[in-house]
């Protein structure tokens, strides 16, 4: 984090250098939530005020850590507003960057997705239940 105030705003560099957040994602996501409102200024630079960031760190932790989609997190902030995600970011983030962010950043970076696979045995097994789920609706239809 930066020398500044906690109440100061911060730059678009600020916030995706402290958040490990390309610029141009912190751009998508203000247009898919209306709850960040960055402060525009002369030649359209933006600055972010602290509630701004708190609400893209619980937007992130939803994102990358809870596995939600942009939808799923809509979703979230129109049902429960956004207190719930910054109560959710608060908790989960005893400091900013935690050992789990800095290896989804890492395993980013280095194109490593080891995060979402299977291994062959659990494919298996889901596959499984998936076919007894299949044979279980298709009794229960015939009924």
């Amino acid at each position: 984090m930066s020398n500044k105030s906690p109440e100061a705003f911060r730059t678009i560099s600020e916030v995706s250098k402290d958040l490990a957040i390309p610029q141009h994602v912190l751009r998508f996501w203000e247009t898919k939530f209306i709850q960040i409102k960055p402060i525009k200024r002369g030649g359209g630079r933006r600055y972010y005020r602290p509630e701004d960031v708190e609400i893209l760190k619980g937007i992130k932790n939803l994102l990358y850590n809870d596995g939600y989609t942009i939808r799923g997190v809509q979703k979230v902030i129109k049902e429960n507003g956004t207190r719930k995600i910054l109560l959710k970011s608060s908790k989960s983030q005893t400091k900013d960057f935690t050992d789990r962010e800095n290896q989804h950043n890492e395993d980013l970076l280095s194109g490593v997705n080891n995060h979402y696979s299977m291994s062959d045995e659990k494919r298996k097994k889901l596959m499984d239940v998936l076919n007894n789920l299949v044979t279980l609706k298709s009794n229960i239809n015939q009924k």
